[in-house]
């Protein structure tokens, strides 16, 4: 059976996970496996970005590289990044196939969508030097934590994911950061309690937890500003390129702004035509940072959301820069109703109707998710 037919059997979303289940598998077979240097990223919100950006550039420095990202928007193969492209088809068999070698069967099918996804990444990844490996939505308990890791980058952490990570900021930070193993690199946070936790975390494990500025000199803040001009990055992608920059000075690897070039990662603000950004942003602090960077101007917000975010407060924060709210239909039974989001922006006193085309003389935010963006992607582009 081929990749995408062998995934399609594989339920995408569990009410109740059993995270036992990875490390035991990956114990089994661990010792057929070839593990590259790993970078893991953990954290809420700019884990894709950030990877990216260091993925570029350590291909970009000579390095044989891998970037490990989730969701993917259109095609399977976005999630397997290597050396500068999507991985071939080709190779996406090559590697099921092997797996499929060493894998008991009961053992490859109980693994989740994305457990067996992280498996078949690391056989792709095998002659890697460096392979960046973005978390799930967890950190401890994520498939991606089973791996052994040279270094542990922390993105920004808020609420989100709360069925299973926790309702608290406390929770979910000692969720998330249990699965640092030895170093690791903390962006700014919003919250002390991420701090306290980690500093809590740093004592009972025996990890060193940095901040990023400690291993930010003048000469780095420099090339951040001149990278991120090049690249005309939001204060918020600026932000996790200072995380990525702070990883290669940790690693003690030479960079120079023009190892960035590449670096751009699909669906971060990025502009789709003169009129239409594009953002997969799913949370409040992610509908904050946009907020901020877009502040300038209106927009038509073509928009849904899954019943489990909080989309009263994520379209609250986008009121101020929003025309009016168009919402687009997404084909998945976690989307919440047309009739309750209707009665939210309704309460909200936000003026909406129905997605059906775009106009060329407005301008268009699509926010929402990884499913919004690419349900306009495949309705835009016919």
């Amino acid at each position: 059976m081929q990749l995408l037919e062998y995934l399609d059997e594989k339920p995408l979303y569990y009410d109740e996970i059993d995270y036992t289940r990875m490390p035991r598998v990956y114990e089994k077979i661990k010792r057929f496996l070839s593990i590259p240097k790993i970078v893991h990223l953990i954290g809420t919100n700019g884990k894709g970005t950030t990877g990216r950006f260091l993925a570029g550039a350590l291909n970009s420095c000579g390095f044989n590289t891998g970037h490990y990202t989730s969701p993917h928007i259109i095609e399977f193969n976005e999630r397997i990044w290597l050396n500068g492209k999507n991985v071939s088809d080709v190779r996406l068999e090559d590697a099921h196939r092997e797996l499929q070698t060493f894998l008991e069967k009961d053992d490859a099918d109980s693994l989740s969508y994305f457990e067996y996804t992280t498996l078949l990444s690391i056989l792709v990844f095998k002659d890697c030097d460096y392979v960046v490996f973005e978390a799930g939505l967890g950190g401890e308990n994520d498939a991606t934590a089973v791996f052994p890791k040279v270094l542990t980058l922390v993105t920004p952490i808020d609420i989100d994911h709360e069925s299973f990570l926790g309702d608290t900021i406390e929770a979910i930070a000692q969720t998330k950061l249990n699965a640092i193993q030895n170093y690791a690199i903390m962006a700014k946070q919003k919250y002390q309690e991420v701090y306290d936790v980690s500093q809590n975390i740093s004592t009972k494990k025996d990890v060193e937890i940095y901040k990023l500025e400690d291993f930010l000199s003048e000469s780095s803040y420099k090339k951040i500003e001149q990278i991120s001009h090049r690249l005309s990055l939001a204060p918020y992608l600026k932000d996790n390129l200072s995380l990525s920059v702070s990883a290669l000075e940790k690693l003690k690897i030479n960079y120079e702004v023009t190892d960035f070039n590449e670096s751009r990662l699909f669906g971060r603000l990025s502009k789709l035509s003169e009129n239409i950004i594009v953002d997969v942003g799913h949370n409040a602090l992610a509908a904050s940072a946009i907020t901020d960077t877009l502040s300038k101007d209106k927009y038509i917000i073509i928009y849904n959301s899954y019943k489990d975010k909080d989309y009263k407060k994520i379209l609250e924060i986008l009121k101020p820069i929003a025309l009016h709210v168009e919402i687009i239909k997404v084909d998945d039974s976690r989307i919440e109703s047309l009739e309750i989001m209707i009665n939210t922006l309704n309460n909200l006193g936000i003026e909406h109707a129905m997605f059906d085309k775009v106009n060329t003389n407005k301008n268009y935010l699509v926010f929402g998710s990884f499913s919004v963006v690419e349900a306009f992607l495949r309705e835009h582009n016919g």
